[in-house]
């Protein structure tokens, strides 16, 4: 009789149900791997918009507060959408030539384009763990099937079925269905906490997108 434990239960397990928890676990290890580098992100980019937005509301000069960012390698949330925004206001006004509304509308345009390059950027990965959350339960059920179907050949042909002789074979077959909620359950979780950060956050750069509209609207009448 086999060893009844999840080692040994994992080691005798046919190989195709081997092949699926193999499967499963390096799914697992992949979507923690992606869920502790997205909570690093999203953590920085909470926080520099934060710092960013008690620094723009100091009363500092604007042209003194976007020579500042420049400086910065790695800026992160609205911080990019002043750059981009004040970057092109500057560029218009120079030219000569160019009316205050358009001046408006290619900042505007300019931290569009920020934002949603930043938003892209901190939603990547999300789709992976929404499919990892999605497929993996059924990818265990799949080697569960295919344990208890390879168990119950096995009972057929040794003719003889007492609870000894099968309790192994549906263990084993189980035990990949247990995986694949064990890789199923932090990724959704891990997808829905990340997806409400980025949606928070967006909603944070559109309202800064208004009130610095405002702000380069007076600017552009002087």
């Amino acid at each position: 009789m086999q060893e009844l434990s999840v080692i040994g239960l994992i080691l005798h397990a046919s190989l195709p149900v081997q092949l699926v928890m193999a499967g499963l676990v390096v799914l697992s290890l992949l979507s923690w791997g992606i869920i502790f580098n997205k909570l690093a992100v999203l953590r920085r980019a909470r926080l520099a918009t934060q710092s960013f937005e008690q620094q723009f509301w100091s009363g500092i000069d604007l042209n003194r507060l976007y020579e500042d960012t420049r400086q910065h390698h790695r800026s992160a949330g609205v911080e990019k959408l002043f750059q981009a925004g004040f970057a092109e206001f500057i560029k218009l006004r120079r030219q000569g030539g160019v009316d205050n509304s358009e001046q408006l509308d290619g900042a505007r345009r300019a931290m569009r384009a920020a934002a949603q390059r930043e938003l892209d950027a901190l939603d990547h990965h999300n789709s992976f763990l929404a499919t990892v959350g999605s497929v993996s339960p059924y990818i265990g059920l799949f080697g569960t099937v295919w344990g208890i179907m390879h168990a119950f050949i096995g009972l057929g042909n040794a003719g003889q079925a007492t609870l000894a002789t099968v309790a192994p074979g549906i263990a084993e077959a189980l035990i990949a269905t247990a995986i694949g909620l064990f890789a199923a359950i932090p990724a959704v979780v891990a997808y829905n906490r990340f997806a409400a950060d980025v949606d928070r956050l967006a909603g944070r750069f559109d309202s800064f997108m208004e009130e610095f509209s405002n702000i380069l609207q007076r600017l552009a009448a002087r």
